[in-house]
């Protein structure tokens, strides 16, 4: 199987994400938003946590958006760019502001959790085809998107339709339908939109929770059923981990873009898509073991596989962030033309690494050690348990990080 192919452009990169951050406060004590009285200062967004992973992990990545011309622009820049992220098409708007959100420190999946967003009228949500250069967009390997954009504004969601669109010469389109329902003034415009822009990707994150509340399908089956389209969907399953399906057993398919014929195989193994849904297949008891790979046939869904790969067990220290990880995981795992069962992995790995640390980003494992573990047959992959600081094993230590 191919790596993703290459691209000529002089200014290109391995994967260009697009999407709007936000300067967060989070408390510096647990209790209620009313109660906390005082906040440190963090960054985040679905797309800059993705582009941030990659870059930590050895890639080259760029992120795209608008800030507001104030501090709080300012520090998302900076803070963006120190983990090597090229921020250069990043626009500044004089009109608007960034957006900045509060959340309480207790687990997003508990009912006392709190997030308070002051993203209305923001830069990002005035992100347009003209107001952005697209030919630093659609200048990467990859193109990473998320529904997240398209909840923002009119002319997000038109801006997402021309990046999606098939077109020849597009880049291998990464689209985490991460369905967010506060941001949606109306569900059936949500369960619209992002069929749509679902049906226009390549490689398709959705959780079937998610799935269901948006869409009203139950399984995986029945997701594989709706969205047909794109080359790779993956379906994250909670606790019962991930089944990714696939057309066939070549490449992704090629449209002369900048992946040409390259194979892109993958998918996304967290229990969900953010929040409480990040704990799922990592969480403390979670079911682990090698991957079941079904041949659909000429009669399935998509006439190609569909394989089902649980993920390790992990002892969980914030919900949070795992999604992207996991995204910038397979990802990186697809730049390196990896197989399936490796990219999937990988991507639980890199998941593994942000639900072990309190905050959205963490340090991803070296290289050579996420290989190693990947690597593992499959008893010893399901044997294999993650707790606080495995990241940091030594060389040939993997031992230190499984359990019988």
């Amino acid at each position: 199987m191919d790596a993703v192919g290459a691209v000529g452009a002089v200014d290109a990169v391995d994967v260009v994400t697009l999407g709007e951050s936000m300067v967060t406060f989070l408390p510096t004590r647990p209790g209620r938003l009313a109660d906390v009285p005082s906040f440190d200062r963090g960054i985040g967004g679905a797309e800059s946590n993705v582009a941030c992973t990659l870059a930590a992990a050895g890639h080259s990545a760029r992120w795209v958006s608008r800030v507001g011309a104030d501090g709080f622009g300012d520090h998302l820049v900076e803070a963006i760019g120190a983990y090597g992220v090229d921020t250069a098409s990043v626009r500044r708007d004089p009109a608007r502001p960034t957006g900045v959100y509060f959340r309480t420190a207790g687990d997003r999946a508990t009912d006392a959790h709190e997030v308070a967003y002051y993203r209305a009228g923001s830069a990002a949500s005035a992100m347009s085809a003209a107001n952005l250069d697209l030919d630093a967009v659609r200048a990467g390997r990859i193109l990473h998107l998320s529904g997240i954009t398209a909840a923002l504004s009119a002319d997000c969601r038109e801006l997402m339709r021309e990046l999606t669109a098939r077109r020849p010469g597009r880049p291998l389109v990464s689209f985490d339908v991460n369905y967010r329902p506060g941001l949606w003034r109306d569900s059936g415009d949500a369960s619209r939109v992002l069929r749509e822009l679902a049906r226009g990707a390549d490689i398709v994150f959705v959780g079937d929770d998610e799935a269901r509340d948006v869409w009203g399908l139950h399984g995986a089956r029945a997701v594989r059923e709706a969205l047909p389209e794109p080359e790779i969907l993956v379906v994250k399953q909670g606790a019962d981990g991930a089944t990714v399906f696939t057309h066939g057993t070549g490449g992704t398919h090629g449209t002369g873009g900048a992946h040409g014929t390259g194979g892109a195989h993958g998918t996304h193994g967290t229990g969900g898509t953010h929040g409480p849904r990040g704990t799922g297949a990592h969480g403390t008891g979670g079911p682990a073991g090698g991957a079941d790979e079904v041949t659909e046939g000429a009669g399935g869904p998509s006439g190609g596989t569909a394989v089902h790969v649980p993920a390790p067990r992990v002892d969980v220290v914030a919900a949070v962030g795992a999604g992207d990880a996991f995204a910038a995981g397979f990802l990186s795992a697809t730049l390196r033309g990896l197989p399936v069962r490796d990219r999937l992995r990988h991507g639980h790995l890199m998941a593994a690494a942000a639900l072990t640390v309190p905050g959205d980003l963490a340090a991803p494992p070296a290289r050579g050690h996420a290989d190693r573990l990947a690597a593992l047959d499959d008893a010893a992959w399901g044997r294999l348990r993650l707790g606080p600081g495995w990241t940091q094993a030594a060389e040939g230590a993997e031992e230190e990080v499984r359990t019988p």
